[in-house]
């Protein structure tokens, strides 16, 4: 794959890893049910949605990247957090195999992200 090519695609796997979680993040009464479903207390919304615009920022930026290693750890044990919580209070397993779509794409942009590393 070309130098460009991959530059490319980590960028739009990135940006949209990015824009789902943001978008989780955003109040909302469905995610305040969706977090009661969970058996999680509310303000638990407040405490990982700064979390996540913070992993977001680390993702994005280019300087720090031991800082952008740990964002992308941080949002590994969230989404495989969510992923069995679904299962666990028993939403079934395609509940909890379709919150892994997110962990893809993520893998998907670590990848890509360490390739473009390489080529520097």
């Amino acid at each position: 794959m070309k130098s460009k090519t991959t530059k490319i695609l980590y960028w739009i796997t990135t940006i949209l890893f990015s824009l789902a979680i943001l978008m989780g993040v955003i109040p909302s009464e469905q995610g305040k049910e969706l977090m009661t479903h969970l058996g999680y207390p509310l303000y638990l919304m407040t405490i990982l949605g700064i979390a996540k615009v913070l992993g977001v920022i680390a993702i994005v930026q280019q300087k720090y990247k031991t800082l952008k290693e740990w964002a992308y750890a941080g949002f590994t044990f969230d989404i495989l957090g969510a992923s069995l919580s679904f299962y666990f209070v028993g939403d079934g397993l395609v509940a909890a195999l379709t919150t892994l779509i997110f962990l893809l794409v993520m893998f998907a942009s670590y990848f890509l992200w360490k390739k473009v590393e390489q080529l520097k």
